[in-house]
């Protein structure tokens, strides 16, 4: 199977390598966090690092099945293999799947010599006993699937223009592994088997939820409406107009379980006068459009909405907090954070009628800050151009300057 770079995962752990620090890769399932860490691997070993040094445990490995169970046996199996006045690298590839995982963790924390890098497949694996023991001492890196200057790095993509890998990257997948599934059919069958994995693994076995068809029916709601401002009661009002009645309270539970299996991001408002995050209605956004497309039972896409998607996803791979944009008449696609620094974004496919133009730049206008102010579209053949102080970009350079 190809492996294509990851740039900005491989600069994390090259940053953070031998720091006395846990680095945790987190990440939807099949999004390539084994393959960035096998890369880092090979890396290490092309740099002088002793195989015997090198400990890589994958837990969706029945080789490691005994030592899921019991966490003293993992800890004497990898201690056991520590080699002497060495630095020693231990990646322990999705660690959720071990019992007490965390205990074995701390424990290989606390002793010299030890470079420890984890994987997890979803939020909450970072959650309750792990973060109350490792707070302050691990770092995450949160990797999405491929961004779109990644997936044209791919040899699927070669010889073609920016705009044909567009339309490809949008219409397919951007998991790794559907690359390499060049008929239609196969496509289907492995977002279905990925989808079908984390419902069960990720929500239904975790929270003991009994009617599935529900969380589904939800689910799809929510591919369906993605870039729409939501509420739990609009969603519960709409299974009820379709008479599948269900609670609000029921609603946010499985938005909350959507979201920390990392199948969907909740983008919440806020409030650019008041300066604070907005508690009702949110946009939701999914994390590879293959699932939305599988869920869609053939409805046409909505392309301003996957254009805002794709650009939210780039965003968060970018390092930024993003949220929408609350103004007390109008609203602004984006508004990402980072640090010190805040930058808008407005998005659309084309302004060039002159009436969209307007009403796209109209929120950007009012505010009178001093932060960037960008334009996204898919317009080609223009030049940037420039509104008093607002900047219009041909989104594709936009994501390929990644």
């Amino acid at each position: 199977m190809e492996r294509i770079a990851r740039p900005a995962g491989m600069a994390f752990l090259r940053r953070w390598r031998e720091k006395p620090i846990i680095k945790v890769i987190s990440g939807l399932r099949r999004c390539g966090k084994s393959t960035l860490l096998a890369l880092f691997k090979d890396e290490l070993l092309a740099q002088g690092v002793k195989t015997s040094a090198v400990q890589f445990l994958n837990f969706e490995d029945l080789a490691y099945e005994s030592l899921k169970s019991d966490y003293h046996k993992l800890y004497e199996h990898l201690t056991s293999r520590l080699q002497p006045d060495v630095m020693n690298y231990i990646f322990l590839d999705e660690i959720q799947n071990v019992a007490s995982f965390e205990k074995v963790v701390d424990s290989l924390y606390l002793r010299p010599n030890i470079d420890l890098y984890l994987t997890g497949s979803n939020a909450y694996f970072l959650s309750g006993e792990l973060a109350t023991l490792l707070s302050g001492r691990y770092v995450e890196y949160q990797l999405l699937p491929l961004s779109f200057a990644e997936y044209c790095t791919s040899a699927k993509a070669q010889g073609k223009t920016p705009a044909q890998n567009y339309r490809d990257y949008i219409s397919t997948s951007a998991l790794p592994f559907s690359l390499t599934l060049t008929e239609p059919d196969l496509l289907t069958d492995y977002l279905r088997g990925t989808y079908s994995t984390i419902v069960l693994k990720d929500i239904v076995a975790r929270l003991g939820i009994s009617d599935i068809s529900m969380l589904e029916s939800v689910t799809a709601f929510l591919m369906d409406a993605i870039g729409n401002l939501i509420t739990p009661r609009k969603i519960a009002d709409t299974m009820t107009s379709m008479r599948r009645k269900i609670d609000p309270r029921t609603v946010e539970k499985y938005l909350r379980a959507l979201t920390d299996s990392l199948l969907l991001y909740r983008a919440q408002r806020y409030d650019l006068r008041g300066k604070q995050l907005l508690a009702n209605n949110a946009k939701y956004y999914v994390s590879d459009l293959g699932f939305r497309r599988l869920l869609s039972s053939g409805r046409r896409p909505d392309y301003g909405h996957v254009l805002e998607n794709v650009v939210y996803l780039e965003l968060l791979r970018r390092g930024y907090s993003v949220r929408v944009g609350q103004l007390p008449d109008g609203e602004i696609d984006f508004v990402a954070m980072r640090n010190d620094e805040m930058v808008y974004y407005q998005v659309s496919l084309s302004v060039l009628d002159e009436h969209t133009l307007a009403r796209e730049l109209a929120p950007l206008q009012k505010r009178r800050d001093n932060y960037p102010k960008i334009l996204l579209t898919l317009d080609e053949a223009l030049p940037d151009s420039n509104y008093d102080g607002i900047l219009q970009r041909n989104v594709l350079d936009w994501l390929l300057d990644a």
